[in-house]
């Protein structure tokens, strides 16, 4: 069966092309899937939306982070689908339909890189490329039960990969074991440059764990316990510098000022054709004042400073992924937005600051996954993994 047709409908209906990598490296036997906005040489990129994929003709190189694990020996199989440009959390595309979450196949899988998170977890893939500007690999890692990674923002490269906001967006990637995550971060994060310690001091997010359901609250509550048990007892902090609507809605302005400018032009000179949710989102963003954006990169910049004094250079805080597990297939429209508004609130920290967050599929209820994250210090990406590849060895 091709990976086009298979029922998971996580990969693109596009020609198989071949895409050589090395025949050796550390990546040697795993396949990897690509989300639809890195180009790759011999396929187009559509970036979730028919009218950008008619624009956008075969690509005749290939991004260099997609170059850099078939160089490590990496095989590709395919583009995945991505929410429409990226610009959404739940994973169900007004044109192309939403992939299967292959831990919860009637929940969403969550967006934007909703395809990667299908494809890894429904084992098409080893691993899978995604970006993360507001969410996009944390939730659906947390709704497919993955190992994903919102990495400090500039570690690894977005070159010939198509934008949404220019300073939030970053590359992470999804796998469904410690060791494959750990593989690959190697190659594309390396070692960091001030790591953190073996045994880094935990900090428990209090303000944030406020804000999932009383029943995710009592799922993440033994989590973190098994988590403290590893590594010592978490110190309650309070992460908000400020009252938390306060910096959703600074997110929210510099997001949405940020997509105008990377995608405005083309909606309008060309007329694109837009789902309703998201063409309300730009239609917001569209409206976003150069005082509303100048204003909320200060609120960004002063919480860049908290956060780093909380953390220094020794510390992680513990927090949970999302507000809940992955809301069902077939939630309305108006639930589903709701719970992105409330998931916004808790992911927009690392967009804010630029620092590292991990995912790990350590939680879930009622039969579906839910995560639990790590935020570590701008540059402990790798230390943040082998924290997690430490507690994971610990837990089995």
């Amino acid at each position: 069966m091709s990976l086009a047709t298979h029922p998971a409908r996580a990969f693109l209906p596009y020609p198989d092309v071949d895409v050589p990598n090395s025949a050796t490296g550390p990546l040697q036997g795993l396949t990897f899937a690509v989300k639809d906005l890195f180009d790759v040489a011999g396929y187009p990129t559509g970036g979730g939306n028919p009218h950008v994929l008619a624009r956008s003709g075969i690509k005749t190189s290939t991004a260099p982070t997609v170059q850099k694990l078939l160089d490590a020996g990496a095989t590709f199989v395919g583009k995945v689908h991505t929410d429409e440009l990226a610009f959404s959390m739940n994973g169900q595309n007004y044109h192309y339909g939403g992939p299967y979450n292959g831990a919860a196949p009637d929940r969403i899988t969550g967006g934007s890189s909703s395809g990667s998170a299908s494809a890894v977890s429904n084992r098409l893939a080893d691993f899978a490329l995604g970006t993360d500007t507001g969410g996009s690999v944390r939730a659906p890692a947390s709704h497919c039960g993955l190992f994903g990674i919102r990495p400090t923002h500039g570690r690894i490269s977005l070159e010939q990969v198509m934008p949404l906001c220019e300073s939030l967006d970053t590359c992470g990637f999804f796998a469904r074991d410690i060791a494959t995550f750990a593989r690959v971060a190697d190659v594309l994060l390396g070692a960091d440059g001030d790591p953190l310690p073996a045994k880094p001091k935990l900090l428990l997010a209090s303000d944030l764990f406020e804000l999932p359901t009383p029943e995710a609250r009592a799922a993440l509550a033994p989590t973190v316990a098994r988590i403290e048990a590893v590594f010592g007892k978490a110190v309650p902090v309070d992460v908000a510098d400020r009252p938390l609507s306060d910096l959703y809605w600074a997110f929210r302005y510099v997001q949405g000022w940020e997509a105008w400018q990377a995608d405005g032009a083309l909606i309008e000179n060309y007329g694109l054709q837009l789902g309703p949710d998201v063409a309300g989102r730009f239609a917001f963003s569209k409206g976003v004042t150069q005082a509303q954006f100048t204003h909320s990169t200060t609120v960004r910049n002063e919480f860049i400073v908290h956060l780093g004094r909380l953390l220094g250079h020794d510390s992680i805080l513990v927090l949970p992924t999302m507000p809940d597990i992955a809301p069902l297939r077939s939630a309305p429209m108006e639930s589903l937005e709701d719970y992105r508004t409330a998931a916004a609130h808790t992911l927009c920290l690392t967009p804010m600051s630029g620092f590292p967050q991990l995912s790990l599929p350590l939680s879930g209820r009622d039969g579906a996954p839910l995560g639990i994250s790590l935020i570590g210090p701008k540059g402990s990406d790798r230390s943040l993994i082998a924290v997690a590849e430490v507690l994971m060895t610990a837990l089995v």
